[in-house]
């Protein structure tokens, strides 16, 4: 929102300085963004040229005798050198001086010699003030125009532009005026309130209007006025001053008022020409397929979810967003018709979206305007046209309004000190309140608050405690430390938290690049990973084939690789920690890491490189690689990695035979990992070797909380670990963890880890059998095993896996 001191000013009467007016502007929550306050144009000065007489030196220069008046130089002429072919005796013109900074050529004059003749200055062209970029000639002023004085002054380029940063919930600020009611609230100045128009109407408006809605909030209000006669053209110089400050193109007199009217009073208006109106107006939904040339010169289709003003000719403007140019005001105009309507913001908010159009109307109505200006607003623009315009107006139509309802807040006074923890008085709320506009009804320290109309913003007692700290000074409350923790490290983040970053942590680790994918995917691909409830469907999607939320991270992880594939990135390992949905119930959302592998991306190293040549140019991931990844992220959450038991196979999307499910105990499912089945990557339309895992974060059970969070100090045997080899022949259809589990629990403490080496099948095993081949590590703690204590454990660790899966040593 932009707007010119002088333009507050016409509504605050103030002697504040432009500093303290921007400080109080940021203090009352209107953060000013920016402020342009010309001082780029002090300096200079009107002069006139005495005379212009040739250059010695150069055909195209003239050096000039200039009259700046009494102030410069002791009132004596300067000597200019200028190339302008616009130089002549008796033009009147701005000046910099030596010393002066000139905007548009970045430099800061002195006296110099140009073709060995002195110069004391410059006369400025438009282009060199950055006025536009005009660079003919030197400006030429009218030849009264008081010399001497100041040209910034003179040329309306002394007054300071202001842009606050209006925040959505602030409608009533979206006018100058109700930046200076909100100025004049908090103590800086005083209000200026407009006397109301006294119009001599004569006759009817004679265009019949009627509102013709399913749904009366479509449009609350519709006030028309004829103003037959008016003469349209130029808008007067400080309308145009005014509106080109604030970045607007002035158009015509009719035009500009509407505009002004906006900004100024934050009241949209719209103006037909009456002779272009065919019958009556009409207010009703666009049929199907209407289409309307609006005031840009482009076409909009419309349809029924847009409201729209129309006559027999059909769609004369989109309600509240822009008019069309059949019907606008031009030159010729002689009668118009001046509209001041209300409109529902969320249908304004749709519509504007849907049509793409983004205008002054359109940013208000969607915030909210002031209902009861609505009449006062068209009584207001019907003045201004007839100072501007002439004209006689008519008896206005006024359909559909009912009046406004203003709402009433319960507030305790008490509440102010509960939210804020200011010290204010209830008389002094209860003045700040009156200031704002609000009603105060009632003596005690509880109240109604009658709400004004221009405020849509406030609907409760939090709202009226947000305005009275606002007014009393939010610099008031008083910086308070944050509440001692417990500890010097005490836990900040919850344990679902410190586990997202450290499974990030620990899979970057490996290689894997993080990615970032869509919550939301087609129906087809959340009904191959388990998903496409109806429950889980979108009510409103950004797109038509991104309509559900996804069950798992691993097709937009998928799809993601397939994408880089195709543009010539085919080795790729990404990875996301984020959520999956499997119920739309809040407990029915998982916390999910999930990642995958592609080509030779494996953690060992991959891709075209030298070292991978005799391998054909490395190897391809596969269920190891995604295995590795899922367990690295268990172990890196601090889940003790014997409680985890590793199961063949997994959901559909896997590869059935290449494929693992982690569990911990015989219910907690921890995840899945593996290559994906050949029908899942058809689906998806991906290819190439690809592995993947998904691990459920939430599913790990919270730590046990330990006596000390002292780190125990590091223990480290000092006698020499053994290697012990075993090889058991068990069915094929038991698991080679099975075999790890039973060696590594025969003796906890002397055992510190059991590798499978080798799995052989054959004939001489016999049908249905398998040998597994294991390294048992054996750390001896407290002294040197003997061959006794070795033949022991050797005997606990055969009979524990006899026990357990049946198996026997190889012979």
């Amino acid at each position: 929102m932009k707007f010119t001191l002088s333009w507050l000013k016409d509504h605050l009467e103030t002697d504040a300085t432009l500093d303290q007016i921007c400080e109080r502007l940021t203090a009352i929550g209107l953060e000013v963004e920016d402020v342009d306050d010309k001082a780029a144009y002090k300096p200079f000065v009107i002069a006139k040229v005495l005379s212009a007489e040739q250059h010695p030196e150069a055909d195209r220069l003239k050096v000039l005798s200039v009259d700046a008046g009494p102030d410069v130089n002791g009132g004596k002429p300067l000597q200019i050198v200028c190339g302008a072919p616009n130089a002549r005796a008796g033009l009147v013109g701005a000046l910099a001086r030596p010393g002066d900074y000139v905007p548009g050529l970045d430099v800061t004059l002195g006296v110099g010699k140009i073709r060995g003749v002195e110069s004391h200055g410059m006369m400025c062209s438009e282009k060199e003030l950055n006025m536009s970029d005009s660079h003919d000639g030197i400006i030429d002023l009218p030849e009264d125009a008081p010399i001497g004085t100041s040209f910034a002054s003179y040329a309306g380029l002394d007054d300071p532009m202001i842009e606050i940063n209006l925040t959505p919930n602030r409608p009533d600020c979206t006018s100058i005026y109700g930046i200076a009611r909100d100025l004049a609230a908090s103590g800086l100045g005083t209000l200026k309130v407009p006397a109301a128009p006294v119009l001599k109407l004569e006759g009817e408006t004679t265009v019949g209007l009627t509102i013709d809605l399913d749904d009366e909030k479509l449009c609350p209000g519709f006030g028309l006025r004829l103003v037959r006669g008016v003469k349209n053209g130029p808008s007067p110089a400080w309308m145009q001053t005014r509106l080109k400050a604030i970045g607007l193109r002035p158009i015509n007199a009719l035009v500009d008022i509407t505009n002004y009217m906006t900004f100024d009073q934050g009241r949209p208006m719209h103006v037909f020409d009456a002779a272009k109106v065919k019958g009556d107006l009409t207010v009703r939904r666009a049929k199907e397929g209407e289409t309307v040339l609006a005031l840009d010169t482009r076409e909009y289709k419309l349809g029924p979810n847009n409201v729209v003003i129309a006559d027999d000719n059909g769609v004369e403007s989109i309600g509240g967003i822009m008019g069309g140019e059949h019907s606008g005001c031009d030159e010729n105009t002689v009668d118009v018709l001046i509209e001041s309507a209300l409109w529902d913001p969320i249908n304004i908010a749709k519509s504007g979206r849907t049509l793409g159009i983004i205008t002054d109307a359109r940013y208000r109505f969607e915030r909210g305007v002031d209902p009861e200006y609505m009449v006062p607003g068209l009584d207001r623009t019907t003045q201004l046209v007839l100072d501007l315009c002439g004209g006689t107006p008519a008896k206005e139509k006024i359909v559909g309004y009912k009046g406004y309802q203003a709402k009433t807040v319960d507030f305790p006074f008490a509440e102010v000190k509960r939210l804020t923890g200011l010290e204010i008085s209830a008389d002094e709320s209860r003045e700040i309140l009156t200031r704002l506009g609000f009603t105060v009804e009632g003596a005690s320290e509880r109240v109604g608050v009658k709400v004004p109309s221009w405020r849509p913003d406030v609907d409760g007692k939090a709202d009226l405690v947000e305005e009275v700290m606002r007014i009393h000074g939010v610099d008031q409350i008083k910086p308070e430390p944050i509440e001692k923790l417990s500890a010097v490290n005490g836990r900040i983040l919850t344990t679902l938290q410190i586990r997202t970053r450290t499974a990030k942590r620990a899979l970057a680790s490996r290689g894997m690049l993080e990615a970032v994918t869509w919550s939301f995917i087609p129906e087809d691909q959340a009904k191959l990973f388990g998903g496409g409830s109806a429950a889980l469907k979108l009510a409103n999607p950004i797109a038509a084939d991104m309509s559900d939320m996804r069950p798992s991270l691993l097709p937009g992880l998928l799809t993601a690789a397939q994408r880089n594939a195709d543009k010539g990135f085919g080795d790729v390992a990404i990875f996301e920690v984020s959520g999956t949905y499997e119920t739309d119930a809040p407990e029915g959302q998982r916390r999910v890491a999930g990642g995958i592998r592609r080509g030779t991306a494996s953690i060992n190293g991959a891709g075209r490189m030298w070292s991978n040549a005799t391998k054909g140019g490395g190897k391809p991931v596969d269920v190891y690689d995604a295995k590795a990844d899922a367990l690295a992220v268990i172990e890196a959450c601090g889940l003790p990695m014997a409680n985890v038991q590793i199961e063949q196979g997994g959901p559909v999307w896997y590869h059935p035979g290449r494929s693992g499910t982690i569990k911990m105990g015989p219910k907690v499912v921890l995840g899945y990992f593996g290559e994906f089945h050949p029908k899942t990557l058809g689906s998806l339309d991906v290819s190439g070797a690809l592995c993947g895992f998904e691990i459920y974060l939430d599913a790990m059970p919270e730590p046990k909380k330990k006596a000390t969070r002292t780190k125990p100090g590091l223990e480290l045997s000092p006698f020499q670990a053994v290697k012990r080899d075993f090889a058991f022949v068990v069915g094929s259809e038991v698991e080679a963890g099975a075999i790890v589990k039973a060696a590594t629990s025969a003796d906890r403490k002397l055992i510190t880890g059991v590798n499978v080496f080798d799995v052989f099948e054959g004939a001489s095993l016999g049908e249905g059998r398998k040998s597994v081949a294991i390294e048992v590590l054996i750390q001896p703690v407290d002294k040197t095993l003997t061959d006794e204590d070795f033949e022991a454990l050797t005997g606990k660790i055969v009979a524990n896996v006899e026990k357990t899966t049946g198996g026997v040593l190889r012979a």
